[in-house]
Order: structure tokens, then C-alpha cells, then sequence
């Protein structure tokens, strides 16, 4: 399904690609990458020759009927792979453990270290768990990615894509090998996902934000939340002095 998916998807929006030559030919690698849009995960794999495996939401796979059915077989077709989020840290070291499982196949893992869609089209602050457990429990080696224009193409609540085409910039490897066995060190994973991230800040020219996008999002969302209520109270003051 992989090569049916994307071949209509490399036709209809032609996505430019720098450094494929960075992509092993075999052998297992992460790649990590920015992540702006929902569709970002099925551009990377359509311009690669090798699958890729993501993390995907369990909802995706579980859903009942027909409908569910269909996003299911989508889902696994493009190398998606289900992980029951809802269970807090739990959730994290499910996500870690199958990153592994795929790494020790020789296959390529991929992830976005934000942990989440970009809430406004800038880089945020990486999570330390994820990719940096993965890197230092296999030894393999990191490569960056950055999306480019896919936030412009399916900006977050739209359904249909706009036909643009999207950029992928892949970076060299990054050899995390020196300190295999230290994921237990906070220290260590931290060094190395702001290492990769500022990788990626490189190749996607994209202003940096220390905080992490979850946090972005909360505060968009209070901040709209009190703009919402400003207006109500606006408007009821002036019904009530029009009274």
C-alpha cells in the first residue's frame, strides 16, 4: 500500500526532497522530524524507497465500523504503528518499546520530538524521552528532517489538502553511539535532543521557541478561551445599557 499511496501523492503535489543521499540504504536509523501538519507523516514515507514506521494514535486503529475499518488498513499501509496514548508515562514507554522492536528489525523509526503538531508553525523545545531513550538503547544513528510548507497545505482542522508542493530536507546522520547505555542519565537525553533539534532548526529555517508546543497550546487556547469570553461580556454590557 505503501507504493500506491505514494505514488498519487508524489503526482498530484510533486514534494522537492534535499539530501535522500543521507537515508541508509539498509540498516536501521531514526529519523526525527519537525512535524507542522497531519499529512507529514505520509509525505516522508512517499518520497523514500524504504518504510518508515511512526507512531500513531490507537484511536486510529480502533475505531468501529466501516469507516474505522478503512482508516485502520490506511493507517497500516503507510507504516503507521498503534500506541495507546491515554495511559500517561505508561503510554511513553509503550512508544519507547516499539521504537525499539523497529530499530532491532533493521528497519528505519520514525519521530517527531515535539511530541505534537507545531500549534504555529515554529520549532518548539524537543521532549527528552522518546527519541533520545530510542538512540542510546540501539545506537542508531539520528537523522534529521524538516518538513517544509505541509502546514500549508493541511493547516490543523482541514479535512481536504491544498495542491502546493511541499519540501523535505534530510540531514546528515547524527552519531549518538558515545553515549549508549546512559538513558537513564535526564542529563544526556536532553543534550542529545536539543543537539537534534537545533539539526533541524538548520534545515528548516524555522524560529526556535524554548518551551515545548504542548504548553504553546494551552495557553493559545486560554488565551482564546478569554478572548471569547471578553466578547460575551461586551456584548451583553451593551445590551444591558441599550435596555
Amino acid at each position: 500500500m505503501k507504493f500506491s499511496i505514494g505514488g498519487p501523492l508524489k503526482l498530484a503535489f510533486r514534494p522537492w526532497v534535499e539530501g535522500l543521499e543521507n537515508i541508509p540504504a539498509e540498516g536501521p536509523a531514526i529519523l526525527a522530524s519537525n512535524h507542522l501538519s497531519f499529512s507529514d507523516s505520509f509525505f516522508l514515507p512517499a518520497v523514500l524507497d524504504r518504510k518508515v514506521t511512526f507512531i500513531a494514535k490507537a484511536e486510529y486503529f480502533t475505531t468501529p465500523g466501516v469507516k474505522g475499518k478503512l482508516t485502520a488498513a490506511f493507517f497500516k499501509g503507510v507504516g503507521q504503528l498503534p500506541v495507546d496514548r491515554s495511559g500517561g508515562r505508561g503510554a511513553g514507554e509503550a512508544a519507547i518499546r516499539s521504537g525499539i522492536e523497529v530499530i532491532e528489525r533493521g528497519e528505519l523509526f520514525g519521530i517527531y520530538p515535539e511530541g505534537t503538531r507545531s500549534p504555529d508553525g515554529r520549532l518548539y523545545r524537543g521532549k527528552p524521552g522518546g527519541l533520545a531513550r530510542v538512540a542510546l538503547a540501539t545506537g542508531a544513528p539520528v537523522i534529521p528532517v524538516a518538513m517544509i510548507d505541509t502546514e500549508k497545505i493541511q493547516p490543523p482542522g482541514k479535512i481536504v489538502p491544498k495542491l502546493m508542493r511541499p519540501g523535505i530536507r534530510i540531514g546528515k546522520p547524527l552519531d549518538f553511539s558515545r553515549y549508549q547505555g546512559m538513558e537513564g542519565d535526564r542529563f544526556i537525553l536532553r543534550s542529545v535532543t536539543d543537539e537534534v533539534m537545533y539539526e533541524i532548526m538548520k534545515l528548516s529555517g524555522q524560529e526556535y521557541v524554548d518551551m515545548y508546543a504542548t504548553a504553546a497550546k494551552r495557553q493559545l487556547a486560554e488565551a482564546e478561551k478569554a478572548a471569547r469570553q471578553a466578547v460575551k461580556e461586551e456584548i451583553a454590557a451593551r445590551q444591558e445599557s441599550g435596555a
